[in-house]
């Protein structure tokens, strides 16, 4: 970091990213102070704005030299990428956490309240990345420089990004936009469907201003967008009533189809160090994380260390990251085992061995798992050496080096947003749902033949129901961020059949109340904006 950045009062950090990101790979050179005044006086100054927009999402803010954007216990707790990846993740069958912390035992049991910290942190830091987006849109506005109309089309890329995370997880926001300015004022709420509509609409209108897909998968562009609009359409008979199957089949189409994506190989190495484009040509949008430029316990490094424990899965042996290891939180669930791994058909309907502890046997090359003391798990405070431990992201590169900016603390794998697999498994789901299960399972039969390394674990129509596209997804996209989205909108989050360990605060799990499919808007706001009414039953 290496200087303060001031957006219409609103204090921004520098861009802290470094390498691979072609048009944001720049290194801030003027100590003076960016203003909304001088904002257009050099390109360079708006390329570091809008890097600090993309930062926002991973990092907690400008460290050392200026502290966190939001002011926390623990600035690192809170940040965007580590809140929302324990509200999708913790909650399910493919997470839970032995830590103390207040509100993390709330995620566990499906209990939380809306004074949970991280409902709040998540919250807050979307606003905020809402805030500086809609600070740099309105400042770019009417620019006709090329870049910049770029630029600008990015950062409405970005805050229809978290508007939809907003969406997904809370419902009913407040709303603003670059027409509201920033000032003390209450935003008014906007209902879920409205929002749906509202950035639909966004995405449509900026997708022939974005680069054309394969640029980079550390700036967003036309595949990253399509990826997006997919996603929206994938869940909107949740987001509004009205199934939109037809339109993820057309953007899914649009991504595949565009050539500048394929499969990789090795599916491990969309979780390794080197993950980014066009090293690995199946990642289409990721947050960029760097173990020198973009240090702390955050995004990856946060999976990582906070997978890793001195006896079951060391950090330093699995992941190259031995200068902070072993926090021993976070783990899979007996129930995401059988899931991942059949392993009645693994085992014979045997109990799985003691010798493989990391169910090597299983033909399925996504398995990064391995058997801990138990994988039951005693209690839902019960401490990490319980359950199944999952190692699937790395701190090294593909080929067991090490990272170009190597630390033995932070890791340099990006966080993956949207992978290539995904287009798909949307598809596949999309075919599926209107009853074109020979052309889904063409897709499915793609992602597993990567995973098998040849045709065995090929499916037939026959074979393709609603829960196997569920189970696939997670078999897929374990620990990236989706798993409770998922879950929602196959009716199993909560008051479905499909139960898991200490779902609801019973060992062998319950359903619970169907208002938990989306969280509550965080106490604090309510009372503190007389506009914002609390979301159902909270």
């Amino acid at each position: 970091m290496k200087k303060k950045l001031l957006i219409l009062g609103v204090a921004v950090a520098a861009f802290m990213f470094n390498a691979c990101v072609d048009d944001l790979d720049i290194s801030p050179k003027n100590p003076d102070t960016i203003l909304s005044g001088n904002l257009g006086d050099d390109p360079l100054y708006m390329e570091q704005v809008l890097g600090k927009l993309y930062a926002s999402f991973i990092i907690a803010g400008q460290g050392a030299n200026g502290g966190a954007d939001i002011s926390s216990s623990d600035e690192a707790f809170f940040t965007t990428m580590r809140a929302l990846w324990n509200l999708q993740e913790l909650p399910t069958d493919e997470g839970i956490c032995a830590w103390g912390d207040v509100g993390i035992a709330d995620l566990n049991t499906q209990t939380w309240s809306p004074s949970n910290p991280f409902l709040t942190a998540l919250y807050q830091r979307l606003g905020l990345s809402i805030t500086y987006a809609n600070d740099f849109i309105g400042l770019t506005n009417g620019n006709n420089d090329p870049e910049v109309v770029r630029y600008n089309a990015e950062a409405r890329f970005l805050r229809a990004l978290a508007y939809f995370w907003q969406m997904d997880l809370f419902g009913n926001p407040p709303f603003t936009t670059e027409e509201d300015g920033v000032g003390k004022f209450y935003p008014q709420q906007i209902q879920r469907a409205d929002l749906f509509n509202y950035i639909e609409g966004e995405l449509l209108a900026i997708e022939d201003l974005l680069s054309e897909p394969g640029t980079s998968s550390q700036q967003a562009d036309q595949g990253a967008l399509w990826m997006l609009l997919a996603r929206m359409y994938l869940n909107a008979e949740v987001y509004t009533g009205t199934p939109r199957w037809d339109d993820v089949v057309t953007y899914t189409n649009k991504v595949i189809s565009s050539g500048a994506y394929s499969l990789n190989d090795n599916y491990r190495h969309n979780f390794s160090a080197d993950n980014h484009f066009p090293v690995n040509p199946e990642m289409i949008f990721a947050w960029e994380q760097d173990g020198i430029h973009t240090q702390g316990p955050v995004g990856t490094t946060f999976i990582i260390q906070s997978s890793s424990d001195a006896e079951f899965i060391p950090a330093g042996i699995y992941h190259d990251l031995p200068g902070n290891p072993n926090w021993n939180g976070n783990r899979a669930r007996k129930d995401f085992l059988n899931v991942l791994v059949d392993t009645l058909a693994v085992y014979g309907g045997d109990p799985i061995p003691a010798s493989d502890t990391i169910f090597a046997q299983s033909p399925d090359s996504r398995v990064f798992l391995r058997q801990k003391k138990s994988i039951d798990i005693p209690s839902a405070s019960s401490s990490g050496d319980y359950g199944v431990g999952v190692y699937k992201f790395t701190g090294r590169n593909a080929d067991g080096s090490r990272a170009a900016n190597y630390s033995d603390t932070y890791a340099s794998t990006d966080f993956p947003v949207f992978r290539f697999a995904d287009a798909y498994l949307m598809r596949a789901e999309a075919l599926f749902r209107t009853n074109k299960p020979d052309d889904a399972v063409a897709d499915i039969n793609k992602i597993r033949e990567r995973a098998f390394g040849n045709t065995s674990g090929n499916i037939t129509s026959g074979q393709l129901t609603a829960e196997f596209l569920l189970a696939e997804r997670g078999r897929e996209f374990y620990y990236e961020a989706q798993r409770r989205t998922d879950l929602v909108r196959f009716g199993q989050f909560t008051n479905g059949s499909y139960h898991w360990q200490w779902k609801g605060g019973v060992f062998e799990g319950t359903a619970t109340s169907s208002h938990l499919n989306i969280y509550p808007i965080p106490g604090d706001e309510v009372s503190a904006n007389p506009n914002m009414k609390q979301n159902k039953d909270y």
